[in-house]
């Protein structure tokens, strides 16, 4: 892994621990609304963390936290569609980590990976849409307001993924 590879990589468990960090901040606000944005974005940094070759044991053990997940996502989905973006992410996580331990593809990138790629290229393009025209336009304005900071965190996870989906 190159010094720029390895770089990326440690930037990437940064943002994702940030939003998980900020996340959990407001389970306790909100009462446990963002509990699984936090997971999510602990697992996502928990996986970016470069270890060079991982061994099929740690991979597996992150593919069950997120088969996990992903059960908890269609849980959740008795509360409308809204939710099925966790359920998404779950998945694509899940696969993600079995594909680490060498359980998936390996000439190339799958369907489900482009797919994934282009489910999230769309998502990150509509949040960060949505997060500009909340924005009104005003540059600097503070206090920035908590339904702004959550879609930002949503955005920064959305990058993420595709971060991590592009270097598969």
């Amino acid at each position: 892994m190159s010094s720029s590879d390895l770089a990326s990589a440690w930037l990437l468990v940064v943002l994702c621990a940030v939003s998980g960090a900020y996340c959990l901040r407001q389970v306790r606000r909100s009462g446990g609304a963002a509990a699984g944005e936090a997971v999510m974005a602990f697992g996502m940094a928990l996986m970016a963390v470069p270890l060079g070759d991982r061994d099929g044991w740690q991979a597996l053990a992150l593919g069950a936290v997120f088969c996990a997940a992903a059960l908890h996502g269609v849980w959740l989905l008795r509360g409308g569609a809204h939710h099925a973006h966790h359920l998404v992410g779950s998945l694509a996580m899940a696969y993600m980590a079995l594909t680490a331990a060498g359980y998936g593809h390996g000439g190339g990138p799958s369907l489900v990976t482009g797919l994934l790629l282009l489910y999230f290229a769309g998502y990150v393009l509509l949040g960060g849409a949505r997060l500009v025209a909340a924005g009104g336009g005003a540059q600097g304005s503070y206090p920035v307001a908590s339904a702004e900071l959550s879609r930002a965190c949503r955005l920064a996870m959305g990058m993420g993924m595709l971060a991590m989906l592009l270097m598969m």
